[in-house]
């Protein structure tokens, strides 16, 4: 007889949560991090649901400062209370700022070689590569109403390609949004 049951995921842990945001923080680059966050979290540990991931990224990002800092923030408390968001936020920013000032030496030193540009712009792609994918995956979730389809496109207009001011874009943005989930919420009340 087989065992059909799915294998069960390891608890997250303060030593494994600073082990696995430090691993994000120094191998990722620029806006990719939600995409390395996601995989981690989501898909390979389960340790949380995907529409609560994306719920916890759209909050990260709303509030002020880095966004993956408000994430390790977000997750850290989510698995582990306090200390796990202290630990996740040192694993994401301490180990990756020792390795910034070794190579921002290093590549003050290299930058007049072509191959080091090269390396650049491939680190950038690579980036550009998993936020787009995030991206996508929350495109995918928006409800299929057309008030938030309508701000989705909307958002994107502004920004992408008439190149508006994003505080202004974010802030009306996020207004009409919340004064149509309000209104949306006390009609289904009634």
């Amino acid at each position: 007889m087989t065992d059909t049951t799915p294998p069960t995921h390891s608890r997250p842990t303060l030593l494994g949560l600073f082990l696995i945001f430090s691993r994000i923080g120094l191998t990722s680059f620029g806006g990719g991090l939600s995409g390395w966050l996601l995989r981690e979290f989501v898909q390979e540990r389960e340790w949380i649901g995907e529409e609560e991931f994306l719920n916890g990224l759209a909050l990260s990002q709303a509030l002020p400062g880095i966004n993956v800092k408000n994430m390790a923030i977000w997750i850290g408390h989510r698995l582990l209370g306090w200390r796990g968001a202290a630990v996740a936020v040192a694993g994401v920013l301490v180990p990756p700022a020792i390795v910034i000032v070794v190579m921002g030496t290093l590549i003050g030193a290299l930058i007049v070689h072509p191959v080091t540009k090269v390396l650049i712009a491939g680190a950038a792609a690579a980036a550009t590569g998993l936020s787009l994918s995030i991206g996508v995956l929350t495109a995918r979730r928006v409800r299929r109403q057309w008030v938030p389809l309508l701000l989705m496109a909307a958002t994107f207009l502004t920004i992408g390609i008439l190149r508006w001011p994003l505080v202004w874009v974010v802030v009306i943005g996020a207004a009409l949004s919340i004064g149509h989930e309000y209104v949306a919420i006390r009609r289904s009340a009634r």
